[in-house]
């Protein structure tokens, strides 16, 4: 990747323990990896997050992205190791006032993907080979992937991680969120199970209606509430 480089890193504490922040630049994008414990090879418990700043900072009940990052936060923390990589893409790979155009068209009542495609835009503009370089530059060479979009394991895998397990990591809605939601399953392909030749499910999920949480098959050891939601 063109000039791509580790420019900081420090402790961060919070409210899920301690962690470790340490910052990337590349000519593209630029990222941050938020470190728990000292991961290293293969096998690591891993979230590749896209920035978004109006759930994250702003608490925004139209998508589900601070939950998600939450999730990840909370699962780290009982896992005592692995890493959040978190990218600069708002608004996936758009920037933020994109996003709001896209807002006010939802408004009007299109949909996430419709209205991506009527800014002149693809329905996801993100690229993961960033969030690959920071992984292999803190020697994870293989993850545990949380996430439920089939584009992101393709993309990390095509950018050279090998995907050990596909940890599914739907983390709720809200009455403002089911729509997003639905979009996410049923226009973007969002997964409840593993698409990945070679790779394992975490937690085996069965479909639940729009605005409700994917149920955890029983059989599994991780029966929390929020790792089934």
């Amino acid at each position: 990747m063109k000039d791509f480089s580790r420019t900081a890193s420090s402790e961060l504490p919070t409210h899920f323990g301690p962690f470790r922040l340490v910052h990337y630049h590349s000519a593209e994008l630029e990222g941050l990896a938020l470190v728990r414990g000292n991961p290293t090879g293969d096998g690591v418990l891993c979230r590749i997050h896209s920035e978004c700043m109006t759930g994250e900072v702003f608490g925004s009940l139209r998508c589900d992205c601070r939950a998600q990052l939450e999730l990840a936060q909370e699962r780290l923390s009982r896992a005592s190791e692995g890493v959040i990589v978190y990218l600069r893409q708002e608004g996936r790979g758009i920037g933020l006032g994109n996003k709001i155009r896209a807002y006010a068209l939802q408004d009007q009542g299109r949909d996430t993907v419709q209205a991506n495609i009527e800014l002149g835009f693809e329905v996801d503009e993100r690229n993961y080979e960033l969030a690959a370089a920071i992984l292999l530059d803190l020697g994870i060479t293989g993850v545990r992937l949380m996430t439920n979009n089939p584009e992101k394991l393709k993309g990390l895998s095509d950018a050279g991680i090998k995907l050990d397990e596909h940890v599914p990591h739907w983390a709720g809605a809200s009455t403002h969120s089911e729509a997003y939601l639905e979009t996410k399953r049923h226009r973007m392909g969002h997964i409840t199970q593993s698409p990945v030749p070679g790779a394992t499910t975490t937690e085996a999920t069965v479909a639940s209606p729009v605005g409700e949480a994917p149920q955890s098959d029983s059989s599994q050891t991780d029966n929390s509430q929020a790792d089934s939601a």
